[in-house]
């Protein structure tokens, strides 16, 4: 598991800003604790990237606009990435990020509205399963909601 510089651990700030590459591990607690700012970091990133869209397939036939719009594309997109690496969650694909339990993830997708599942390191978003329903069958550490004295 990668170095965190101590900033993983249970009970530090939830809001920590980690380094580049860095991996935070979360509690259940801890990742619907940043889940909000995940959320609307991401629904920013989503609207801003819409008019450029919108402006790619208007101008297909011009490739200097086309190259242009998709410079701004990618500025945007690898800014989110950029927020979500620094908020500790890896970045598995579009407005798709996934918090680190220690033995897998929490797994959510632009727009769902809430952190509601699970799939193991191993596996990948389509293996994964409601969070209730893993909670119920392993009930893993990282799912004890109390909070760290």
């Amino acid at each position: 598991m990668p170095e965190t510089d101590g900033l993983h651990g249970h009970g530090d700030s939830v809001f920590a800003i980690q380094r580049p590459g860095q991996i935070r591990v979360f509690t259940l607690l801890e990742a619907r604790q940043i889940f909000p700012l995940v959320r609307n970091i991401t629904a920013q990133a989503v609207d801003e990237l819409s008019p450029v869209l919108e402006s790619m397939r208007a101008n297909m036939e011009n490739h200097l606009l086309l190259q242009q719009q998709e410079i701004h594309y990618e500025e945007i997109v690898q800014r989110w990435i950029n927020k979500m690496e620094r908020l500790g969650v890896v970045v598995s694909g579009l407005w798709l990020v996934d918090f680190d339990t220690g033995d897998g993830y929490l797994c959510w997708r632009h727009p769902e509205p809430v952190l509601d599942y699970y799939h193991g390191h191993e596996q990948g978003f389509g293996q994964r399963r409601p969070l209730q329903e893993v909670i119920r069958e392993q009930q893993p550490e990282w799912a004890d909601c109390t909070p760290m004295i």
